[in-house]
């Protein structure tokens, strides 16, 4: 798979997910924190956004330059993203973003003063895909039991972004 191919690929998997469990690293105890999100665009190029609070956990936690994880899970695969994320200012970008599953979290709509953006840049990218879901990976699963053969869940790649 060539470089290009990759970047598809872990686009292809994460336009599938609605919702992401964001990691950060609690400054003041240093244990890691994982907070669900919900993706607001479905196209990826490199990078995430979200609406959040300014004021959530997610932004209570983010130290400028320090890693964090953005991760998705479903039926036939998962991704794993590792980047950097920060709160950024701009209220164009919200009103862009703003759809009206959000009101129901902020019913002040995208003028509210406490509604941020949240962007995440990926620098890599694990993934993990197991066309045709449960059965499949049933069917090699039992298959490498008879077999003896190591199980084969389907394709596995990391990707430098």
């Amino acid at each position: 798979m060539t470089h290009t191919d990759e970047h598809k690929k872990v686009a292809e998997l994460i336009k599938d997910f609605r919702f992401a469990m964001f990691v950060t690293q609690d400054p003041d105890n240093g244990k890691l924190v994982a907070h669900p999100l919900t993706v607001q665009e479905a196209e990826f190029d490199g990078d995430l956004w979200f609406l959040v609070s300014k004021v959530a956990g997610p932004i209570a936690d983010l130290v400028p330059d320090a890693p964090v994880n953005v991760s998705f899970s479903g039926d036939s695969s998962w991704v794993s993203l590792s980047g950097t994320a920060r709160l950024v200012e701009d209220r164009q970008k919200i009103r862009e973003l703003w759809n009206p599953m959000v009101e129901a979290w902020f019913p002040d709509g995208p003028d509210d003063p406490a509604v941020g953006v949240l962007k995440f840049d990926a620098e890599s990218a694990e993934y993990w895909d197991s066309p045709g879901g449960k059965i499949a990976t049933a069917f090699s699963f039992v298959k490498s039991k008879i077999t003896g053969e190591r199980y084969d869940g389907g394709d596995n790649a990391t990707v430098e972004l």
